[in-house]
């Protein structure tokens, strides 16, 4: 079990990493936190951007009522600040946000309002800092990321196949192509940390074929490894099957159901992940409390699949997976990207 206590090296991952973010004493810094957020995560923060010089606003806001109808874990749409025109007033004011909310504002209705306003977020995932040590971003992981947007951006099609079955092709004309490296000093823009992986939002209708998720992949909302295969069968974005015997499809069955809602069936972005020190094997190593997985989400090769909204479709939804995929095969038009689960260089 780990401690809860400050600890020399975490505050200096914490110095280190908004440092990159080029974070000074002339901005307006306003930390965002929630009264569920974990609070050495929060103090980490706070000391680290003293030792910077910077003298931040620390802005707490209730954590909302739970009222979806299953638990909601790791959807990156938090819902703090949905009735606080106050908190967000201050947000629009700041030129930084370190946002340390629970399930962090990525896809909050409120972001782009920040984001307008020319705050740039960094997201600190609420993970426990001893992985949030391991992962501190550096700036050369700048570079893979934006090269694998390009690559995306400039392609048609990106196919997904394996061999336990996956036959996955996904049209990227008109997607919204993104990428997170860990830091960023340009305003009007959000990163967060752990980084690197290069997601594309596509438009609606813009996916079909099966997806295997094999023995090994993992259901990040679940936090859990599988242990039997499933078989999402996914016509015009939206999973319309879900085939397999045993509780992870149970499972996944059961809490797509529960939604009550077709959108939470629909893809919300897709895409890979290129960090080479993020682990596979870190899920395994935390209590549940102590991670929400992104780790997961970058380790380089996964292939990320993930379910929900998806603003550039035109859906809306609280319902979310991120089911992170190993051994695939990714296909951008007629060049392999990531080779049965191994990355693959860019062509010079």
């Amino acid at each position: 079990m780990l401690n809860d206590r400050v600890e020399g090296r975490w505050l200096a991952a914490f110095r280190d990493t908004f440092a990159l973010s080029a974070i000074t004493a002339a901005e307006r810094v306003v930390i965002l936190s929630e009264t569920q957020s974990r609070p050495l995560n929060v103090e980490l923060a706070r000391l680290a951007l003293e030792q910077l010089g910077v003298a931040p606003l620390t802005l707490v806001v209730p954590t909302p009522p739970q009222r979806a109808p299953v638990p909601i874990r790791s959807t990156g749409a938090s819902q703090a600040l949905n009735g606080q025109p106050t908190a967000l007033a201050a947000l629009t004011a700041a030129t930084v946000v370190i946002d340390l909310t629970v399930e962090g504002l990525l896809h909050a209705p409120q972001l782009p309002d920040i984001l307008a306003a020319g705050a740039r977020v960094v997201m600190v995932s609420n993970e426990h800092p001893d992985a949030l040590e391991r992962l501190v971003p550096r700036a050369e992981d700048e570079q893979p990321v934006k090269a694998a947007m390009k690559r995306c951006r400039d392609a048609r099609v990106m196919r997904v196949a394996s061999a336990a079955g996956s036959d996955l092709e996904i049209d990227l004309g008109d997607a919204r192509t993104g990428g997170v490296w860990g830091f960023s000093s340009r305003p009007g823009t959000v990163t967060h940390w752990p980084g690197g992986i290069v997601v594309n939002f596509p438009r609606a209708g813009a996916v079909n074929g099966h997806l295997v998720l094999d023995v090994g992949d993992i259901n990040l909302t679940f936090k859990r490894y599988l242990t039997s295969r499933v078989t999402l069968v996914i016509e015009n974005d939206f999973v319309v099957a879900i085939e397999g015997q045993g509780t992870d499809a149970e499972l996944l069955r059961r809490y797509f159901a529960a939604w009550g809602d077709r959108e939470a069936y629909g893809v919300s972005h897709v895409g890979w992940g290129l960090n080479e020190r993020a682990r596979y094997e870190a899920l395994a190593m935390y209590d549940q409390r102590d991670t929400n997985g992104t780790e997961l989400r970058a380790f380089a090769g996964n292939f990320l699949y993930s379910t929900g909204a998806n603003e550039f479709a035109g859906r809306f939804t609280q319902g979310h997976f991120d089911l992170p995929v190993r051994n695939c095969t990714i296909t951008l038009d007629d060049e392999v990207v990531v080779d049965a689960g191994q990355l693959r260089a860019a062509r010079a």
